[in-house]
């Protein structure tokens, strides 16, 4: 039998927050990725979505991302390593207010966006992460892409990490995601993503756009939450797991 988390990305909308399409979604995932009011989010849905994760017993995780709500935080930007650290710790502080209130426990940080794809390639910026989810709660789980200079920062900061996958994303042959900019970054076919993901799991190994195999390791996978069609392919996905004798648990119960 094989173990794995399912995580997605939640509470990354502003004002009246209607929050239907992440609520079903939850049925499905065990843990949730909580924008932090930077990228996306703002005081009273973070706090409506702590509510409904503890709710449908789902794993908490703070979501920092660069501070550009018009980029939602997907465009690179040139920052410090001591402006990372700033930015990381006052955000994952906010979630960490709303889980506290709610009586519950902060499970892991996830970066978003342009500052986890930044993050997977350079290691000063990476340790800065680190260092700021270390120094919040050094119980806390850090995810980062699979083979990325995060897994690396996070467990040389002493940090337990967990190595990422996406059901819906193509990869490149050094281990990185393909841009969003480009024609193949995604799998849209559902059974396509599906037997990615399963392969990935049972044979820790992915094909890339090169067509060549590269080793790969997962604790985690991300489905994305905003499409038309993702609380189908969250319940899509967990049924094809399970069949294959894959456990979906909160990475916090296991790892």
């Amino acid at each position: 039998m094989y173990i794995v988390d399912l995580n997605c990305d939640m509470g990354e909308s502003f004002g009246s927050y209607k929050i239907g399409q992440d609520e079903e979604i939850m049925k499905y995932v065990t843990s949730a990725n909580i924008a932090c009011g930077s990228h996306a989010g703002d005081p009273s849905i973070m706090k409506k979505t702590v509510r409904k994760a503890v709710e449908h017993g789902v794993g908490i995780g703070a979501h920092p991302g660069l501070p550009d709500l018009a980029g939602f935080g997907r465009r690179p930007m040139e920052i410090s390593e001591e402006e990372a650290y700033d930015m990381v710790v006052y955000q994952i502080g906010a979630l960490k207010g709303f889980v506290d209130a709610e009586g519950a426990k902060l499970q892991h940080v996830k970066p978003h966006g342009a500052l986890f794809n930044m993050a997977a390639k350079k290691r000063t910026l990476a340790d800065a992460i680190a260092s700021a989810v270390y120094d919040i709660d050094p119980d806390l789980i850090l995810f980062g892409l699979a083979g990325s200079e995060l897994i690396k920062a996070g467990q040389s900061r002493g940090l337990r990490t967990a190595s990422e996958v996406f059901s819906d994303r193509t990869y490149q042959q050094d281990g990185s995601l393909t841009s969003r900019r480009a024609a193949n970054a995604l799998l849209t076919d559902p059974e396509e993503a599906v037997k990615q993901v399963i392969r990935m799991i049972k044979e820790n190994k992915v094909r890339t756009i090169q067509d060549v195999d590269i080793n790969i390791n997962v604790h985690t996978i991300c489905i994305h939450g905003d499409g038309p069609h993702a609380v189908d392919f969250a319940n899509y996905i967990t049924k094809a797991l399970n069949d294959s004798e894959i456990k979906l648990q909160a990475i916090g119960k296991f790892l």
